[in-house]
């Protein structure tokens, strides 16, 4: 990889982001899980997900995808034994979400709920006077 090896201090192998990208392949695949680089290439075939899980993150961050699977503790543990380095700081901003972009979703969210309880419930209402109405005026 034609770039000079870089560690940290603490002598952890610190890879670029262009780096991580390049390995997505079945010769090579590594992916990126809380800044850590983890090659999973010889996990492919154990996956309990299937290799198609692994290969769908390939060469990016699949931090999001490995925390909303819920992940046991030997899940885990197995998974540290596969990790390689971690990302270079200078590119951790490329992966990172903004914050706001999560703040603007939960008030999507909270405003979608809010719609969703308050338009059926005053459908039932309407509905509910309308039919009293009818049935009073029937009898």
């Amino acid at each position: 990889m034609g770039e000079e090896e870089e560690k940290s201090p603490a002598g952890v192998k610190y890879f670029r982001l262009s780096e991580i990208e390049a390995q997505n392949s079945f010769k090579s695949t590594w992916i990126l899980i809380h800044n850590k680089v983890y090659d999973v290439t010889k996990f492919l075939d154990e996956h309990p997900g299937g290799e198609e899980v692994l290969r769908e993150q390939a060469g990016g961050n699949a931090t999001e995808s490995f925390e909303d699977v819920g992940h046991s503790t030997d899940a885990r543990e197995m998974a540290s034994s596969m990790v390689i380095g971690e990302l270079h700081p200078d590119d951790r901003h490329k992966i990172a979400k903004p914050l706001l972009g999560g703040l603007v979703t939960f008030a999507l969210f909270s405003c979608s709920w809010w719609s969703n309880m308050i338009i059926p419930a005053l459908v039932a209402a309407i509905v509910t006077m309308m039919y009293r109405i009818y049935t009073t005026e029937s009898e």
